[in-house]
């Protein structure tokens, strides 16, 4: 089916303004100081659970986090849908919810919970806002550092600190196979799939998994990394991580071809420095939609 984003004027007035965006900042930023860094490196056994499978942790962070982020959002924008991670694993139909939204917001409160749970600081806080699924909005916050990566479908993006300093972002210029750094998850896929992904991975220079989607998008956003290949879309992993680095330089596409959409769940996602060298990995990872 075609995503509804493919349909959608280019024109859609912005969902959020730019004083609304600076709340929203505010919010990420309140809630980090408020409800995750106090639990960092502090959880006891019973603050963390599982979920899916062993790896798919949930921590008291998470959901109060969450909790936090929702009720303010609820205040400022009352009729916006929300979708967060951990309030989607008790109402899976939320995601249903997304394509018809003329304004969602998607909550990860902390992506990256494996390492939070473990002690690693390598995790971050990802707020987007879609419009009928196409990502309008995005930001990804580390806690650790106190800055952001942040863009709008109006503006470029850029990382901002809390000393007030802003940098452009952009995007590494494109290479040889060879020559590309990238984030390929092996473990998400299966079967076949992964035997064959298995086989590619000495084609490049380097590739890796950070278990933190909100980290690889910044990485690659900064020109740090090349690309990013997933199977796994859950909306709030990727929508502001597609639009910021869609606005760093980067051709980001579904891997069988048209827009990144937050109502789309199943398929493969495919993130470049340009599309030349997004055709170049098409080629090698193009057995994953015979």
């Amino acid at each position: 089916m075609t995503p509804m984003s493919n349909t959608l004027p280019s024109t859609l007035p912005a969902p959020v303004s730019p004083a609304q965006q600076q709340h929203v900042l505010n919010i990420a930023r309140r809630t980090a100081r408020t409800e995750i860094l106090p639990r960092f490196r502090s959880l006891s056994a019973a603050d963390i659970q599982t979920k899916a499978h062993a790896d798919d942790l949930v921590t008291a962070a998470d959901i109060a986090a969450e909790q936090m982020i929702a009720r303010a959002l609820r205040i400022a924008f009352p009729d916006a849908l929300i979708v967060g991670e951990e309030a989607t694993s008790g109402d899976p139909a939320l995601l249903d919810q997304i394509a018809d939204a003329p304004v969602a917001f998607l909550i990860d409160p902390i992506d990256g919970t494996w390492n939070f749970a473990h002690g690693l600081a390598v995790f971050g806080l990802i707020l987007a806002v879609t419009q009928f699924g196409r990502p309008a909005f995005g930001l990804i916050y580390d806690p650790i550092a106190d800055d952001w990566a942040i863009a709008d479908d109006e503006n470029p993006a850029r990382l901002e600190r809390a000393t007030g300093t802003a940098l452009p972002l952009k995007a590494a210029m494109g290479k040889p196979i060879e020559a590309l750094s990238g984030y390929v998850p092996l473990h998400m896929f299966t079967g076949d799939s992964r035997t064959r992904l298995a086989a590619t991975l000495p084609s490049f220079k380097r590739t890796g998994c950070l278990r933190c989607s909100a980290h690889e998008y910044r990485m690659i956003a900064q020109g740090h990394a090349d690309f990013l290949l997933t199977r796994s879309l859950h909306p709030w992993d990727h929508a502001a991580g597609a639009l910021i680095c869609e606005k760093s330089g980067c051709h980001v596409e579904m891997l069988d071809g048209g827009p990144y959409s937050a109502s789309r769940h199943e398929g493969h996602l495919l993130v470049a420095p340009d599309r030349t060298t997004w055709n170049k990995l098409k080629k090698v990872f193009g057995f994953l939609v015979q």
